[in-house]
């Protein structure tokens, strides 16, 4: 009679799957709350431990890892092993049906405790997949429900598994057990046990995502691309879409670039990006009034672009943007009737609520041939920072109120970056650019009359004073920068002589 190993923590399926295996002659053998559960539903059930003569112990940590079940697993079937396993006592185990406790499901719980977390990492569970993944060419592994219906169909119509059949199963199991691990390394990693103590970056790194979906393309029809997602978590950013079409490659970067750059907000603020880069930002008294400025910023780029609001979206919200055609919407949450407001005429814009800001905990990655870069997130200027007057004038109120805003929005244009600002939003934004001179001429270009009386942040300092030269000229009266250049004394000798305040703040944003 084959014999059939049952360890689960999902039950999805079970009943079914072990009650066909009873009809067709398996002899099911199956380990605590997995035997339970067969039991009660009045299925003909062996328990492990009548396998092992051994009672589990350390409060279940150790069920299966006993000769009798990892012997019955890996013995070959050649004669030498068999006789070997009969000398012992043990039977051969034909199947094993396992998959692992909730681990993942464990650590996204809020305040999970670390001895909570660890308990949930599965020891014997890995084991019986390993094992009977490697001896596949005997035994058949099971470790995802959704296979259940296929090998039943094998075992009905052949009698058995076929070879082909058996190694995917195994492969999959492989792959899951990987996965699991890498998930386990991740967590831990994130805290401070993995990392050394003579370095802010870990040693090694593990991802443990998989992939989530596939995209229609990535940035160009032509490339192939999928999302791939950490833990259960399947959706970009952890946001809950509530309408629209799927997110696409492009569509994935621009939120993910606009929800960082309105968590940098406390105020009511609105974002607006496209291509990576913020065409706007404003704060206001609501996000109703901050949207009018923030679009204003650049209105041509604006469209088709996406908004990042870092408050709840309201009926007066949506009235405000009018008719602007947007890919997507980004905010902590909607009211009905905004929503219902919104897809009335966009029934395709992605609508999409993400309860949490963006913090920056953890590292970011990018990808370069044959290898990885990893760096802490850009949070904004270190605890350590202080700005600095460094001209003859000192900003009054409103420009120090202008260079502060200023400052807090470069931070999210790529470099290089300039940002215009006149209180609370920004009047013009040149970023991306080779030259630091044509960055602020593109500010300006785009900020137009609005550039008088304006405050210009820098993301890096000024190599050269024409970049102040070309923003008194348009009406710039303040500017805000890092400074440490070695042309600094030329750079302040500039704003001096137009009568410009300047702040150093020791502090550079590049953002590539």
């Amino acid at each position: 009679m084959p014999r059939a190993l049952f360890s689960v923590s999902s039950k999805r399926g079970l009943l079914g799957f072990a009650s066909e295996l009873i009809e067709l002659g398996w002899e099911i053998v199956a380990s605590g709350g997995t035997a339970q559960t067969l039991s009660d539903a009045g299925l003909a059930v062996t328990p492990v431990e009548r396998i092992t003569q051994q009672p589990e112990m350390l409060g279940g940590r150790v069920k299966t890892l006993h000769p009798a079940i990892h012997s019955g697993i890996l013995a070959r079937d050649n004669a030498v092993d068999m006789r070997e396993l009969a000398a012992a006592g043990f039977a051969p185990i034909n199947m094993v049906v396992c998959n692992l406790y909730p681990f993942s499901e464990t650590i996204r719980q809020p305040d999970v405790a670390l001895e909570e977390a660890i308990e949930q990492i599965d020891i014997g569970g890995v084991t019986l997949l390993r094992g009977a993944a490697k001896n596949f060419f005997r035994v058949t592994v099971l470790c995802d429900p959704e296979d259940y219906s296929d090998v039943l169909v094998s075992l009905k119509t052949n009698g058995a598994t076929t070879l082909r059949q058996r190694r995917g199963l195994a492969a999959k199991a492989f792959a899951n057990c990987s996965e699991y691990d890498q998930s386990v390394y991740a967590y831990l990693s994130e805290s401070d046990i993995a990392v050394p103590a003579d370095s802010d970056v870990p040693d090694s790194i593990a991802f443990g995502v998989q992939r989530s979906h596939d995209l229609r393309y990535g940035e160009n029809p032509h490339q192939a691309a999928a999302y791939y997602a950490r833990g259960e978590v399947r959706t970009p950013l952890g946001a809950d879409q509530l309408a629209g079409k799927q997110l696409s490659y492009n569509n994935i970067l621009d939120v993910d670039a606009a929800w960082r750059a309105v968590s940098s907000f406390e105020e009511p603020t609105v974002v607006i990006v496209k291509h990576l880069n913020p065409t706007g930002i404003a704060s206001a008294d609501t996000l109703a009034e901050a949207f009018p400025p923030a679009l204003a910023s650049d209105s041509l780029s604006s469209f088709g672009g996406i908004i990042a609001a870092n408050g709840p979206v309201d009926e007066a919200f949506v009235e405000a943007l009018g008719s602007l055609f947007m890919e997507a919407i980004i905010a902590p949450s909607y009211s009905e009737a905004a929503v219902a407001q919104i897809l009335t005429g966009r029934k395709n814009c992605r609508l999409l609520r993400m309860p949490r800001p963006f913090v920056g905990a953890g590292f970011e990655f990018r990808s370069v041939h044959g290898g990885l870069l990893l760096q802490r997130y850009d949070i904004g200027d270190p605890p350590a920072v202080t700005m600095k007057i460094v001209t003859k004038r000192a900003p009054i109120d409103e420009e120090m109120e202008s260079l502060v805003f200023a400052w807090k929005a470069v931070q999210h244009v790529k470099s290089n970056a300039i940002v215009l600002a006149k209180g609370k939003r920004t009047a013009g934004i040149g970023g991306g650019l080779p030259s630091r001179v044509d960055a602020a001429e593109l500010a300006i270009k785009k900020a137009a009359s609005d550039a008088t009386n304006s405050a210009m942040a820098s993301d890096a300092f000024f190599p050269f004073p024409d970049s102040i030269e070309h923003a008194a000229r348009a009406g710039v009266t303040c500017i805000i920068q890092p400074g440490g250049s070695i042309r600094d004394s030329q750079v302040i000798e500039a704003a001096d002589y137009y009568d410009m305040a300047m702040i150093f703040t020791g502090s550079r944003h590049f953002r590539h």
